[in-house]
């Protein structure tokens, strides 16, 4: 009877700490296109995933175009100063609430997914899944572009070994002694030679535009 009580102790006080989940209201600040201030609670909007803000896209044309940018300046149009209310699901490893969020009684994941300004999350949620194949059918939005998914442009970021557009695959790599060196796929060290940006190192579509711009040829 002992052990029983005492089980029923610890149940009961697993569930006083687990952390309490809120509803959380206020006026929108956007910081990006997945991402608002609501009130002063930092909120990721839940099962929806848009472009980073420093992401490119490629047009029609196969010009590079700045659909990050794009995507934050439209959601910062619809929905800066509005009042949204929202509902926690969870919080992140940022420490960001994750909810989902409705303006004027709308979703805002849902409005979002459906204008082509973001992707179904499909790794936490399956909620918005038809809502992108519709945006992509019509080639509405980021639809009508070729585009990266979000998540695989920030792990292409964050290990600069595969390249953000898949139309410009050239690696521009800067050696130890400052030489500029392109490597093209196939070549020996292709795989292992990864991009950092901050250093000056970029992504080139052409070998033309890679000598243009001052590098040249790795020799294997």
């Amino acid at each position: 009877m002992l052990r029983i009580c005492f089980a029923f102790v610890l149940a009961l006080s697993s569930i006083s700490l687990a952390p309490a989940l809120a509803d959380v209201t206020g006026r929108v600040h956007v910081i990006d296109g997945d991402t608002f201030d609501v009130g002063k609670t930092r909120v990721r909007l839940f099962g929806i995933d848009a472009p980073e803000t420093d992401q490119d896209c490629a047009d029609a044309q196969n010009a590079n175009w700045p659909c990050g940018e794009w995507v934050s300046a439209q959601v910062r149009a619809l929905y800066q100063g509005k009042k949204a209310a929202c509902q926690q699901i969870d919080r992140d490893r940022y420490g960001r609430v994750v909810a989902r969020c409705s303006v004027d009684g709308a979703d805002v994941g849902r409005t979002l997914v459906s204008a082509g300004l973001a992707f179904a999350y499909r790794r936490y949620s399956m909620d918005y899944d038809l809502d992108e194949k519709g945006a992509a059918v019509n080639a509405r939005g980021l639809h009508a572009s070729r585009v990266q998914s979000p998540e695989q442009f920030r792990a292409a970021r964050t290990t600069g070994r595969v390249a953000p557009n898949d139309d410009c695959v050239i690696k521009g790599n800067i050696s130890s002694k400052g030489t500029r060196i392109y490597h093209v796929p196939g070549q020996v060290d292709y795989e292992k030679t990864g991009i950092n940006t901050a250093k000056g190192e970029r992504w080139f579509c052409t070998e033309a535009d890679a000598r243009k711009a001052g590098w040249r040829a790795a020799k294997r």
